[in-house]
Protein backbone atom coordinates (compact mmCIF):
# COMPACT_ATOMS: atom_id res chain seq x y z
CA UNK A 1 0.00 0.00 0.00
CA UNK A 2 0.90 3.44 -0.96
CA UNK A 3 4.88 2.13 -2.10
CA UNK A 4 5.38 5.87 -3.17
CA UNK A 5 5.15 7.08 -0.15
CA UNK A 6 8.47 5.38 1.43
CA UNK A 7 9.93 8.42 3.78
CA UNK A 8 7.26 10.16 5.57
CA UNK A 9 7.16 13.05 8.43
CA UNK A 10 4.78 13.72 11.00
CA UNK A 11 4.81 16.99 12.56
CA UNK A 12 3.20 17.84 16.10
CA UNK A 13 4.75 19.87 18.80
CA UNK A 14 2.36 20.97 21.56
CA UNK A 15 0.67 20.85 23.78
CA UNK A 16 -0.07 17.69 25.89
CA UNK A 17 -3.58 17.98 25.60
CA UNK A 18 -3.47 18.47 21.31
CA UNK A 19 -0.62 15.42 21.48
CA UNK A 20 -3.36 13.04 22.81
CA UNK A 21 -5.78 14.30 20.63
CA UNK A 22 -3.61 13.37 18.11
CA UNK A 23 -3.45 9.95 18.87
CA UNK A 24 -6.32 8.57 16.28
CA UNK A 25 -4.61 10.88 13.15
CA UNK A 26 -1.08 8.94 14.56
CA UNK A 27 -2.80 5.73 13.87
CA UNK A 28 -4.52 6.89 10.60
CA UNK A 29 -1.27 7.59 9.49
CA UNK A 30 0.49 4.26 10.50
CA UNK A 31 -2.32 2.71 8.95
CA UNK A 32 -2.50 4.05 6.31
CA UNK A 33 1.56 3.77 5.01
CA UNK A 34 1.91 0.39 6.48
CA UNK A 35 5.25 0.06 4.56
CA UNK A 36 7.10 3.55 4.84
CA UNK A 37 9.20 5.12 7.12
CA UNK A 38 7.80 7.16 9.20
CA UNK A 39 9.61 10.02 11.43
CA UNK A 40 7.79 12.16 13.81
CA UNK A 41 9.00 15.58 14.77
CA UNK A 42 8.46 16.81 18.52
CA UNK A 43 9.44 18.25 21.39
CA UNK A 44 11.59 16.69 24.23
CA UNK A 45 8.48 15.71 26.33
CA UNK A 46 6.56 14.15 24.19
CA UNK A 47 9.62 12.04 22.59
CA UNK A 48 9.49 8.86 25.38
CA UNK A 49 5.51 8.65 25.01
CA UNK A 50 5.77 8.88 21.17
CA UNK A 51 8.03 5.60 21.24
CA UNK A 52 5.98 3.50 23.32
CA UNK A 53 2.87 4.04 20.86
CA UNK A 54 4.73 1.91 18.47
CA UNK A 55 3.45 4.06 15.29
CA UNK A 56 7.13 5.65 14.55
CA UNK A 57 9.95 4.64 13.20
CA UNK A 58 12.27 7.23 14.08
CA UNK A 59 11.66 10.39 16.34
CA UNK A 60 13.08 13.38 15.56
CA UNK A 61 13.84 16.37 18.82
CA UNK A 62 12.82 19.80 17.52
CA UNK A 63 14.51 22.18 20.49
CA UNK A 64 12.26 25.43 19.12
CA UNK A 65 15.25 27.39 19.13
CA UNK A 66 14.98 31.13 19.86
CA UNK A 67 15.76 33.33 16.98
CA UNK A 68 19.23 34.36 18.16
CA UNK A 69 20.25 30.25 17.94
CA UNK A 70 21.64 30.17 14.50
CA UNK A 71 23.31 26.68 14.83
CA UNK A 72 20.17 25.07 16.37
CA UNK A 73 18.06 26.30 13.23
CA UNK A 74 20.42 25.20 11.27
CA UNK A 75 20.29 21.61 12.20
CA UNK A 76 16.77 21.89 12.41
CA UNK A 77 16.74 23.14 8.58
CA UNK A 78 19.14 20.54 7.43
CA UNK A 79 17.14 17.68 9.27
CA UNK A 80 13.84 19.15 7.34
CA UNK A 81 15.42 19.68 3.69
CA UNK A 82 17.94 16.77 3.58
CA UNK A 83 15.64 13.68 4.33
CA UNK A 84 13.97 13.48 0.93
CA UNK A 85 10.37 13.21 2.25
CA UNK A 86 7.49 12.21 0.40
CA UNK A 87 5.12 13.27 2.38
CA UNK A 88 4.73 15.93 5.43
CA UNK A 89 1.38 15.92 7.62
CA UNK A 90 1.59 18.95 9.55
CA UNK A 91 -0.36 18.56 12.58
CA UNK A 92 0.61 21.43 14.37
CA UNK A 93 0.10 24.21 11.68
CA UNK A 94 1.69 27.67 13.27
CA UNK A 95 3.73 29.87 12.50
CA UNK A 96 6.67 28.08 13.47
CA UNK A 97 5.41 25.36 11.04
CA UNK A 98 4.86 27.74 8.34
CA UNK A 99 8.99 28.49 8.64
CA UNK A 100 9.27 24.27 8.20
CA UNK A 101 7.58 24.73 5.20
CA UNK A 102 9.43 27.74 3.49
CA UNK A 103 12.56 25.46 4.43
CA UNK A 104 11.72 22.83 1.71
CA UNK A 105 13.25 23.38 -1.81
CA UNK A 106 11.29 23.15 -5.21
CA UNK A 107 9.84 20.42 -5.84
CA UNK A 108 9.00 20.25 -2.94
CA UNK A 109 7.13 17.09 -1.22
CA UNK A 110 3.60 16.13 -0.21
CA UNK A 111 2.38 18.54 2.38
CA UNK A 112 -0.64 17.67 4.10
CA UNK A 113 -1.93 21.03 6.35
CA UNK A 114 -2.72 25.02 5.72
CA UNK A 115 0.27 26.69 4.08
CA UNK A 116 -0.67 28.34 0.74
CA UNK A 117 0.46 26.12 -2.55
CA UNK A 118 0.97 22.90 -0.29
CA UNK A 119 -0.08 20.14 -1.88
CA UNK A 120 -2.89 18.90 -0.12
CA UNK A 121 -4.29 21.99 2.06
CA UNK A 122 -6.82 21.96 4.60
CA UNK A 123 -8.75 24.45 2.64
CA UNK A 124 -12.25 24.85 5.05
CA UNK A 125 -12.34 28.45 6.10
CA UNK A 126 -14.13 27.26 8.90
CA UNK A 127 -11.62 24.73 10.08
CA UNK A 128 -10.08 26.62 13.69
CA UNK A 129 -14.01 26.20 14.64
CA UNK A 130 -13.94 22.96 14.87
CA UNK A 131 -12.86 20.31 17.54
CA UNK A 132 -9.34 19.63 17.22
CA UNK A 133 -9.91 15.74 16.22
CA UNK A 134 -12.49 16.94 13.34
CA UNK A 135 -10.38 19.13 12.46
CA UNK A 136 -7.41 16.65 11.66
CA UNK A 137 -10.15 14.09 10.51
CA UNK A 138 -11.03 16.52 7.73
CA UNK A 139 -7.73 17.19 6.88
CA UNK A 140 -6.43 13.70 6.53
CA UNK A 141 -9.68 13.14 4.46
CA UNK A 142 -8.21 15.60 1.44
CA UNK A 143 -4.84 13.72 1.71
CA UNK A 144 -6.77 10.42 0.77
CA UNK A 145 -7.29 8.76 4.83
CA UNK A 146 -10.68 8.25 5.37
CA UNK A 147 -10.48 6.00 8.52
CA UNK A 148 -9.49 7.56 11.53
CA UNK A 149 -10.26 5.69 15.03
CA UNK A 150 -10.78 7.16 18.17
CA UNK A 151 -8.41 9.07 20.82
CA UNK A 152 -6.23 5.48 21.74
CA UNK A 153 -4.11 5.65 24.66
CA UNK A 154 -3.94 1.92 25.52
CA UNK A 155 -0.51 1.65 25.07
CA UNK A 156 0.08 4.25 27.66
CA UNK A 157 0.59 3.02 31.56
CA UNK A 158 3.08 3.02 33.97
CA UNK A 159 3.76 1.55 37.40
CA UNK A 160 1.30 2.72 39.67
CA UNK A 161 1.55 -0.15 42.82
CA UNK A 162 3.84 2.51 44.33
CA UNK A 163 1.56 4.78 45.77
CA UNK A 164 -1.06 2.08 47.96
CA UNK A 165 -4.01 3.49 46.26
CA UNK A 166 -7.57 2.34 48.37
CA UNK A 167 -10.02 1.10 46.03
CA UNK A 168 -12.32 4.03 45.58
CA UNK A 169 -10.19 7.28 44.55
CA UNK A 170 -10.96 10.57 42.73
CA UNK A 171 -8.23 11.73 40.49
CA UNK A 172 -8.69 15.66 41.22
CA UNK A 173 -6.34 18.58 38.81
CA UNK A 174 -6.28 21.49 40.56
CA UNK A 175 -3.91 23.42 38.46
CA UNK A 176 -2.92 24.31 35.17
CA UNK A 177 -0.74 26.63 33.27
CA UNK A 178 1.23 29.28 35.58
CA UNK A 179 0.14 32.08 33.48
CA UNK A 180 -3.22 31.54 32.81
CA UNK A 181 -4.18 31.11 36.36
CA UNK A 182 -8.07 32.32 35.42
CA UNK A 183 -8.69 29.14 33.82
CA UNK A 184 -8.38 27.15 37.57
CA UNK A 185 -11.44 26.67 39.41
CA UNK A 186 -11.07 28.34 42.90
CA UNK A 187 -8.97 26.52 45.67
CA UNK A 188 -11.87 26.62 48.19
CA UNK A 189 -13.95 24.69 45.61
CA UNK A 190 -12.20 22.10 45.40
CA UNK A 191 -11.79 22.11 49.03
CA UNK A 192 -15.72 21.77 49.07
CA UNK A 193 -15.45 18.69 46.58
CA UNK A 194 -12.79 17.28 48.48
CA UNK A 195 -14.91 16.91 52.10
CA UNK A 196 -17.77 15.76 49.54
CA UNK A 197 -15.83 12.70 48.28
CA UNK A 198 -14.41 11.89 51.46
CA UNK A 199 -18.01 12.14 53.41
CA UNK A 200 -18.47 9.46 50.01
CA UNK A 201 -15.57 7.37 51.27
CA UNK A 202 -14.12 8.39 48.40
CA UNK A 203 -10.46 9.46 48.36
CA UNK A 204 -9.24 12.62 47.04
CA UNK A 205 -5.94 12.11 44.81
CA UNK A 206 -3.84 14.99 43.49
CA UNK A 207 -1.96 15.66 41.11
CA UNK A 208 -0.28 18.72 39.37
CA UNK A 209 3.17 19.54 38.89
CA UNK A 210 5.76 21.46 41.02
CA UNK A 211 4.54 24.64 40.42
CA UNK A 212 0.85 23.40 41.24
CA UNK A 213 2.05 22.51 44.66
CA UNK A 214 0.89 25.49 46.78
CA UNK A 215 -2.63 24.85 45.75
CA UNK A 216 -2.30 20.99 46.38
CA UNK A 217 -0.74 21.13 50.12
CA UNK A 218 -3.40 23.56 50.96
CA UNK A 219 -6.16 21.44 50.02
CA UNK A 220 -4.64 18.44 51.61
CA UNK A 221 -4.18 20.16 54.46
CA UNK A 222 -7.97 19.40 55.41
CA UNK A 223 -7.40 15.72 55.92
CA UNK A 224 -4.56 13.34 56.44
CA UNK A 225 -6.87 11.09 54.46
CA UNK A 226 -6.33 12.98 50.76
CA UNK A 227 -3.51 11.84 49.11
CA UNK A 228 -1.33 14.06 47.04
CA UNK A 229 1.11 13.00 44.21
CA UNK A 230 1.75 16.54 43.26
CA UNK A 231 5.17 16.46 41.21
CA UNK A 232 5.32 12.16 41.93
CA UNK A 233 3.56 10.47 38.70
CA UNK A 234 4.25 10.04 35.44
CA UNK A 235 2.66 10.88 32.05
CA UNK A 236 1.97 6.90 32.10
CA UNK A 237 1.01 7.15 35.61
CA UNK A 238 -1.82 9.37 34.96
CA UNK A 239 -3.09 7.15 32.35
CA UNK A 240 -2.85 4.04 34.74
CA UNK A 241 -4.34 6.27 37.36
CA UNK A 242 -7.13 7.51 35.76
CA UNK A 243 -8.34 3.58 34.54
CA UNK A 244 -8.75 2.56 37.72
CA UNK A 245 -10.29 5.66 39.41
CA UNK A 246 -14.00 6.26 40.10
CA UNK A 247 -13.65 9.41 38.51
CA UNK A 248 -11.81 12.70 37.87
CA UNK A 249 -12.47 16.64 37.91
CA UNK A 250 -10.27 19.04 37.27
CA UNK A 251 -9.06 22.02 35.11
CA UNK A 252 -9.08 22.29 31.89
CA UNK A 253 -5.75 20.99 31.19
CA UNK A 254 -3.52 17.90 30.10
CA UNK A 255 -4.12 15.77 32.37
CA UNK A 256 -7.57 15.78 31.85
CA UNK A 257 -6.96 15.00 28.62
CA UNK A 258 -5.49 11.41 29.10
CA UNK A 259 -8.09 10.72 32.44
CA UNK A 260 -10.70 11.67 30.02
CA UNK A 261 -9.28 9.49 27.16
CA UNK A 262 -8.83 6.17 29.66
CA UNK A 263 -12.39 6.31 29.58
CA UNK A 264 -12.78 7.10 33.42
CA UNK A 265 -15.81 8.92 34.32
CA UNK A 266 -14.01 12.84 33.81
CA UNK A 267 -15.91 16.31 35.01
CA UNK A 268 -13.95 19.02 33.46
CA UNK A 269 -14.23 22.72 33.96
CA UNK A 270 -13.58 25.44 31.51
CA UNK A 271 -13.39 29.19 32.01
CA UNK A 272 -14.40 31.57 29.23
CA UNK A 273 -10.58 31.49 28.23
CA UNK A 274 -11.03 28.38 26.58
CA UNK A 275 -12.94 27.34 23.96
CA UNK A 276 -14.33 23.27 24.50
CA UNK A 277 -16.44 23.34 21.30
CA UNK A 278 -12.66 23.29 19.90
CA UNK A 279 -10.54 21.68 22.53
CA UNK A 280 -12.26 19.67 24.97
CA UNK A 281 -11.08 16.05 26.23
CA UNK A 282 -12.95 13.50 24.92
CA UNK A 283 -13.74 10.21 26.75
CA UNK A 284 -16.43 8.00 26.53
CA UNK A 285 -17.76 9.49 29.75
CA UNK A 286 -16.83 13.01 29.64
CA UNK A 287 -18.69 16.11 31.23
CA UNK A 288 -18.36 19.74 30.56
CA UNK A 289 -18.85 23.17 32.81
CA UNK A 290 -18.13 25.91 31.31
CA UNK A 291 -18.80 29.15 33.45
CA UNK A 292 -18.61 32.71 31.85
CA UNK A 293 -16.68 33.60 35.64
CA UNK A 294 -15.06 30.73 36.94
CA UNK A 295 -14.25 32.28 40.04
CA UNK A 296 -17.90 32.09 40.90
CA UNK A 297 -19.01 28.68 39.86
CA UNK A 298 -19.40 26.98 43.29
CA UNK A 299 -19.45 23.54 43.84
CA UNK A 300 -22.86 22.86 44.49
CA UNK A 301 -23.50 24.35 40.97
CA UNK A 302 -21.18 21.47 39.89
CA UNK A 303 -22.76 18.76 42.65
CA UNK A 304 -25.22 17.19 40.00
CA UNK A 305 -22.88 16.76 37.52
CA UNK A 306 -20.59 14.70 40.03
CA UNK A 307 -23.28 12.62 41.29
CA UNK A 308 -24.43 12.03 37.68
CA UNK A 309 -20.77 10.57 37.05
CA UNK A 310 -20.44 8.44 40.25
CA UNK A 311 -23.30 5.88 39.37
CA UNK A 312 -20.69 4.76 35.92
Amino acid sequence: MNHKYTNILVIKLSALGDFILSTGPFKAIRQHHKNSNITLLTTSLFAPIAKKTGWFDDIYIDKKPKAYEFKEWLKLRKFIKGNNWSRIYDLQHNDRTSIYFRFLTKPKPEWSGIEKNCSHKHNNPDRDMLHTIERQIEQLEIAGITDVPDTDISWLEDNIEIFNLPENYCIIVPGGAFHRKNKRWPEQEYIKLSKYLLEKNITPVLIGTKSEEDITTNISRISSSIINLTNKTSIGQIASLGRKAKLSIGNDTGPMHILSATGCPSLVLFSEESRPSETAPRGKVTEIIQSKDIKKLFFENILVKIEKLLVY
